[in-house]
């Protein structure tokens, strides 16, 4: 029998009371692999209420003390990252290399994380005039939560809890509805590493899950990664509730190479980028806009490079991509594939009607090349959210990054040159919030925040880093005075 998934609440596990459920399905052999509750708006008021209690008592714990217990979870998940690994890959599809690296950048945010008695240290002046002293302390801001999307189970929940709870904050996660065995493994050794009851909750839930949260007055400070239509609605109905608010959207991530990049360096970056995760990452790129002679030499070197991936199930060696999250997924990504070919555009390689052997109900779409996509068209402004790369000939690099800046999203954009000059202008000008220079994906480490322009971001504090200590803590200014006469003599 499938597993059914439990929710999280007061340091107890907790069957929820829901009445309806989703299927959890391994997207490379459409096993049935759990069943995710969703939680009625109820049980997201008892993990508030629990996360309420305990911030007293936690926000009171010195920072050091909170620490230890963000050392602990720490070497858990070092010790259990293959078998976190292999969860990931089966519940969304990815490889198991990918599924691991996954999990090194969750453990780096908990390492960064651990600086937090230096990273949460305010401001001091002495004599703002004479005898009067005026400080700035930060302070944790109280019960906190994030909506996570299926990309990345086990990393994006590390964009942001390790710092929230090292800040003071008590904390609510709530896992996407497709991938949720990745996060109820974590929340084992979250468990096991001993945080006091209360301090981290989880609650397992679908659209309605989401809203309680988003409108309990309890919760002062949301976070989601996801799609821009939901981003959109997250970032509206939080703010109006008054929750400070992180909503990271799509992306539609431009790269421009030009005619003096290395070629066989970036056609590997780019593919890798392009197909690694099949696609599903927000930093996937997604266009290429090749200037003046790279145009024949890329397209033909970066067609090689799809149709020579390997394809298949993640955990079988050699794998080098594996299936998209869902038959629904599947069915969407191959009518934009038709979208982009009645646009114009000429499919080099089509990634649509294939299967793997051995694994013929699974959700796979093949690498996909589109050349002489339309920039007038739907395909250049939609996330297609799958394996799939489209690409524009342009004669100069001003060209390319105009249409780059043309685009809704800013999430990312890179530069493939062997010109220090082509390099400092594009990334002087793309409005992009991460930059990549012969890099394929430009995802900052976990001492950095993970930007996000325009339409690819809701708010104005980022994830990771000194970004999340700011978003999680509140600052508080002290002016102090105290007069000789009201002290004790010695």
């Amino acid at each position: 029998m499938p597993q059914t998934i439990l929710n999280y609440i007061n340091g107890e596990w907790c069957r929820s009371g829901a009445g309806k459920f989703v299927e959890v399905i391994n997207p490379a052999t459409q096993e049935v692999l759990a069943q995710t509750p969703l939680s009625p708006p109820a049980e997201v008021d008892a993990a508030a209420q629990a996360a309420a209690a305990a911030f007293p008592d936690w926000r009171n714990t010195p920072p050091g003390d909170r620490i230890q217990y963000l050392f602990k979870l720490k070497a858990l998940l070092d010790e259990h990252i293959d078998e976190i690994s292999r969860i990931i890959t089966l519940e969304n599809g990815k490889t198991f290399g990918e599924s691991k690296g996954e999990m090194r950048r969750a453990i780096e945010n908990v390492e960064v994380a651990c600086g937090i008695p230096t990273l949460m240290q305010g401001d001091v002046l002495e004599d703002i005039a004479r005898g009067i002293d005026e400080f700035m302390v930060r302070q944790p801001v109280g019960v906190t939560a994030s909506i996570c999307p299926f990309n990345f189970p086990g990393m994006i929940p590390f964009w942001f809890l390790p710092y929230a709870v090292a800040c003071g904050n008590t904390y609510i996660v709530k896992p996407s509805e497709k991938v949720p065995l990745t996060m109820q493994r974590i929340f084992e050794l979250i468990e096991q590493a001993g945080f006091p009851p209360g301090v981290i909750n989880m609650v397992n839930g679908g659209a309605d899950t989401v809203n309680a949260i988003l409108d309990h007055p309890t919760i002062r400070a949301i976070t989601f990664v996801g799609s821009t239509p939901v981003a959109r609605h997250i970032y509206a109905r939080a703010a109006a509730n008054g929750k400070r608010v992180q909503a990271q959207g799509g992306a539609k991530n431009p790269t421009i190479v030009l005619p003096d990049a290395d070629l066989e360096m970036t056609t590997k970056i780019v593919a890798d980028s392009a197909f690694g995760n099949a696609g599903q990452r927000c930093l996937a790129t997604s266009l290429v806009f090749t200037v003046g002679e790279a145009r024949d030499t890329f397209t033909q070197a970066i067609a090689e490079a799809a149709q020579t991936r390997v394809t298949g199930f993640g955990l079988d060696e050699g794998v080098q991509m594996g299936p998209v999250i869902s038959h629904a997924s599947k069915q969407r990504i191959e009518s934009l594939i038709a979208k982009g070919a009645q646009e114009g555009a000429e499919i080099v390689v089509d990634g649509r009607g294939k299967t793997v052997p051995g694994y013929e109900k699974g959700s796979f779409v093949y690498p996909t090349v589109l050349s002489d996509l339309n920039p007038q068209g739907e395909l250049i402004r939609t996330e297609v959210f799958g394996p799939v790369l489209g690409m524009v000939h342009l004669n100069t690099v001003d060209e390319a990054i105009e249409l780059v800046n043309s685009g809704q999203y800013g999430n990312m954009a890179c530069l493939f040159t062997s010109s220090g000059a082509a390099a400092r202008k594009f990334r002087h000008d793309a409005q992009a919030g991460n930059i990549g220079i012969n890099i394929g994906v430009a995802a900052p480490m976990a001492y950095f925040p993970f930007s996000g322009w325009k339409d690819s971001f809701f708010g104005t504090l980022h994830g990771q880093g000194k970004h999340a200590v700011e978003f999680f803590t509140q600052t508080k200014v002290v002016v102090e005075r105290w007069p000789r006469e009201w002290s004790r003599e010695f």
